[in-house]
């Protein structure tokens, strides 16, 4: 293809961090296109797709009707976890070009050239062989480290749609992040559908990786995705104290009722979960956790039972949920269903209580560590150590800058300082 005539593409992105990194592998195996940050200027538009819930399936969805009206009508390839839910309805009803699964993705060059409408779903036993170089528009890395879930819970339709565990090599994961600390980058976020089952079936942890990446030149600081409970062992927790690992872990309770994680198919129990966050804020962690509200058999007294437990947790912030349908998983077929208007006020009570705590704890005033990301007139934002936003006026460029603050305001959700 003549270097002139080039084709734009637009890679549009929903859901989790894997995704993220999924685009960045795509975004470096297209060899005859430009990508273009601008879907208007796209003639081929690449939807990442996620399916953990209803309402994402219906985003993708509103997302592809919207391209519809752009002027330049692009091609529209859809992949991702919404592949093998909503992918087949979608090609039949022609909203789509062609689709193609995760084990595809590496093709992708390939793909964008087929003249005919292509359904290649794939399977779901593929790991990449990508080394990716850069992150487009990103100050941190987000490092995949392993696919799949051998867990089970009962609402979830993810490993259907990502396969059972399985890990990247060390030697993949090292030189991954190697070439990236060598391109400047100095932050590392650790993903995956499983993050902490890393290295089961290897004979190996996440624990003895993150000891391996630390060793890397560059790396400066490393974060985790969601981590389930019962990962976290003796030989996770000798590594808290280490000045690279971020002063922040998401660890997925998913509900502080017990008989609500029976329910759920759940592996932790609440009294050792609450155990663990004592721990870990004893430590000075700041700590997030994944919440499902309005699930089948969500009680009125299960909630009240729920929340006075919650009130207990070190929470700092919270990703939360309400309930939402997945055909095909145990859940769907649970009698007791919560009303919607029953759901949303239960959010809505959560969502309060973890904002009152995060608040208590920024109220503390400690030193911040921030890597800069993004700038809109002189204000600079970024993440701090604990994984909270602050905005940072500055006329000095702070973009991908490491920035120590020690005199900030609280205002509202975010801290703000002058540099």
């Amino acid at each position: 293809m003549n270097f002139l005539t080039k084709k734009k593409v637009f890679f549009k992105t929903f859901g989790c961090r894997t995704n993220v990194f999924d685009t960045q592998v795509m975004m470096s195996n297209l060899k005859d296109f430009d990508v273009t940050m601008d879907e208007e200027h796209a003639d081929m538009v690449v939807i990442n797709s996620c399916t953990v819930t209803n309402s994402a399936d219906s985003t993708a969805r509103g997302y592809i009707n919207h391209l519809k009206k752009l002027p330049k009508n692009p091609k529209v390839f859809f992949t991702g976890c919404g592949v093998w839910t909503k992918g087949e309805s979608l090609y039949k009803e022609n909203k789509i070009n062609s689709l193609f699964g995760h084990s595809e993705k590496e093709k992708i060059n390939d793909l964008l050239q087929k003249e005919e409408r292509f359904f290649k779903a794939g399977d779901l036993e593929h790991l990449d062989d990508t080394i990716v170089e850069n992150f487009v528009g990103k100050s941190r890395a987000f490092i995949k480290v392993q696919e799949g879930c051998d867990f089970r819970c009962s609402y979830c339709i993810i490993p259907h749609v990502r396969g059972d565990a399985r890990s990247y090599t060390e030697s993949k994961i090292l030189e991954q992040i190697t070439t990236l600390a060598s391109n400047g980058f100095g932050e590392f976020i650790l993903t995956g559908t499983n993050v902490g089952s890393y290295g089961k079936k290897q004979h190996t942890s996440l624990a003895k990786l993150l000891k391996k990446i630390s060793q890397i030149q560059g790396v400066r600081r490393i974060r985790m995705g969601s981590i389930e409970p019962i990962q976290i062992n003796e030989e996770f927790r000798e590594l808290i104290n280490e000045p690279w690992m971020a002063k922040h872990l998401h660890i997925a309770l998913q509900h502080t009722s017990k008989d609500m994680l029976k329910i759920m198919n759940r592996r932790n129990k609440v009294l050792d979960d609450l155990e663990l966050f004592e721990f870990l804020s004893s430590s000075g962690y700041a700590l997030g956790t994944d919440y499902i509200v309005g699930h089948p058999g969500e009680t009125d007294q299960l909630w009240a039972e729920a929340m006075s437990n919650l009130h207990r947790f070190p929470l700092t912030h919270i990703h939360a949920f309400t309930y939402s349908k997945r055909d095909g998983t145990p859940s769907a077929a649970m009698k007791g269903e919560v009303r919607g208007n029953i759901a949303k006020i239960r959010y809505n009570e959560l969502i309060n209580i973890i904002e009152e705590k995060n608040l208590e704890f920024r109220k503390k005033l400690q030193p911040l560590n921030i890597l800069v990301e993004t700038k809109k007139d002189n204000i600079y934002t970024g993440l701090d150590q604990y994984f909270n936003k602050i905005e940072i006026t500055s006329n000095t460029d702070l973009i991908g800058d490491w920035v120590r603050i020690e005199n900030y305001k609280i205002e509202g959700q975010i801290n703000v300082a002058k540099f």
